[in-house]
């Protein structure tokens, strides 16, 4: 297990060590220089404001909606829980494309408003679309977090407050709210990494944050060195946003005496404004996106528009993200098992050095291959080896956290017994270990699958020339305004993601 799970984590630094590597190319006068631009400390603040502003519009629309779902007596809750959760399925860069084709200079409602002398709507380019398209396709991460967390709660202390004469209202900001810190504070962190990495909807929303301006960079420039520059001042500004969760995470203890349920808190009068606030978020960032994605492939097979690209890219989005999926839990399978059946500071760096990868967002990670397959490795440059190499670099712990769930849970009592009668290493590892972690390593295996299929910036600059993904058709069609074009591939990717991500996710997280 060492060999392979050593190897493993050395390729998963590869690409980090060689992007810094050739950022210092020129030499750290030339580094520094970059980095102090005016326009690279712009790039810098917007990305920051962006962050910032996603994230604390997350918690406003998170943090109520889960507390209506999982603590009132809100009509129909569960169904709130479910429908409030979907938009996690629809990919940030189909949500950019649903709001430029929506409200865009040539979209539908500017054609409902052009017969009413509507000549032009105000701009949905810049920074207020790319807050609203990220907002509304991250906030699900922040409210199954927060969710799971009320209703884990232990409620005695709430009903101490109100029984010496706090209000409802009161009990919650001094109570219950102090105690969904960290869960705020987790789904807050993966919203804010979310929107650092993302590179379709500020692309297709024209708003210059690092992830654009790298790819701007890369495509158009002579000199790739600002590039990996602005990539290393990425990577940076995630290591300070982990650095601030960990402060902000505190050393409070949360701890419960026997949490137990509770009769639902009853709305009374704030009962329709509650089923006025869930029916708008459900609307704006669920029904409107595939409400408009269906009313554009609707239009454009009346107009002619061929659906046998679809299909191509369909079976090339399946067959590389089963490629991807099947070569992750070949290496998590080493790493996670020297992390739980031999624990200790080697094997737990092992473990560690895995999620640099995840850390990267995927324009950098694809930056620091294009850059380190052209110049040491032209035979893997635009492979589709390459490719897949990208993608489990960027989603291996996934695979490595579901199946090191999956061994924790099994007792090594019955390897040991399967090693006392005889069976060698690879033989027990074969017909005992693996069947004892097969639902972890399925679990882990459609995780990278899902994210895999909606992966954008990677299979831009690595695919192969002429191999396209749905993800890849979306966002090249919806960048030159074909939007009937976008509409189908924006479906079906949709489609294709919804059911295994109810199954993984909302099942286990909101029922």
């Amino acid at each position: 297990m060492w060999v392979p799970a050593a190897v493993v984590a050395l390729a998963m630094v590869l690409p980090l060590v060689y992007l810094v590597v050739r950022s210092l190319s020129s030499g750290w006068a030339e580094a520094v220089a970059i980095a102090l631009e005016a326009s690279s400390l712009a790039t810098l603040t917007r990305t920051v404001v962006l962050a910032a502003t996603v994230t604390a519009a997350s918690v406003l629309i998170a943090v109520p909606l889960a507390w209506l779902t999982a603590r009132s007596d809100l009509p129909g809750r569960r169904w709130w829980a479910v429908l409030g959760a979907l938009p996690l399925v629809i990919p940030s860069f189909v949500g950019g494309f649903v709001l430029v084709s929506a409200f865009g200079p040539r979209g539908l409602l500017q054609e409902a408003l052009a017969p009413l002398g509507v000549e032009r709507l105000p701009s949905i380019y810049g920074f207020p679309g790319a807050v609203l398209a990220l907002t509304l396709f991250t906030y699900p991460y922040m409210f199954l977090i927060v969710r799971a967390a009320l209703r884990g709660m232990d409620l005695s202390m709430e009903e101490a407050a109100r029984s010496l004469g706090s209000s409802a209202y009161a009990a919650f900001f001094r109570v219950t709210l102090p105690q969904l810190r960290p869960a705020i504070v987790a789904g807050g962190l993966l919203v804010a990494l979310y929107t650092l990495s993302d590179f379709g909807a500020v692309s297709l929303l024209r708003y210059d944050t690092f992830t654009r301006q790298i790819y701007l960079q890369y495509s158009s420039a002579f000199d790739r060195t600002p590039a990996a520059v602005l990539a290393v001042m990425l990577v940076l500004l995630v290591g300070a946003i982990l650095t601030m969760e960990l402060w902000a995470r505190g050393r409070a203890g949360y701890f419960q005496t026997g949490a137990r349920n509770a009769a639902p808190v009853a709305l009374g009068r704030w009962r329709l404004p509650a089923l006025v606030f869930c029916s708008l978020v459900v609307l704006v960032a669920l029904v409107v996106p595939v409400g408009v994605l269906v009313f554009w492939l609707l239009r454009g097979l009346a107009f002619g528009e061929s659906l046998n690209p679809v299909w191509q890219t369909a079976a090339n989005s399946l067959y590389v993200s089963a490629l991807a999926a099947g070569v992750a839990v070949l290496a998590a399978l080493p790493v996670a098992v020297l992390s739980v059946r031999f624990p200790g500071r080697v094997s737990s760096l092992v473990e560690r050095l895995t999620y640099v990868g995840f850390a990267l967002p995927g324009v950098v990670l694809a930056l620091s291959l294009v850059f380190f397959g052209a110049t040491y490795a032209p035979a893997l440059y635009q492979t589709l080896g390459l490719l897949v190499f990208a993608y489990v670099v960027h989603f291996l712990p996934q695979a490595v956290g579901a199946t090191r769930a999956a061994l924790l849970q099994a007792r090594p009592s019955i390897e040991e017994a399967a090693r006392s009668l005889g069976r060698g290493p690879l033989s027990v590892m074969r017909t005992v270990t693996i069947p004892l972690a097969r639902s972890g390593i399925l679990a882990g295996a459609a995780l990278v699958f899902l994210t895999t299929m909606k992966e954008l910036p990677a299979t831009l600059l690595l695919g192969p020339t002429g191999f396209g993904t749905l993800a890849t058709q979306v966002w090249s069609a919806s960048s030159e305004a074909f939007f009937a074009r976008a509409a189908a591939p924006a479906l079906l990717l949709i489609l294709l993601s919804a059911p295994p991500l109810y199954l993984l996710t909302i099942r286990e997280k909101i029922t």
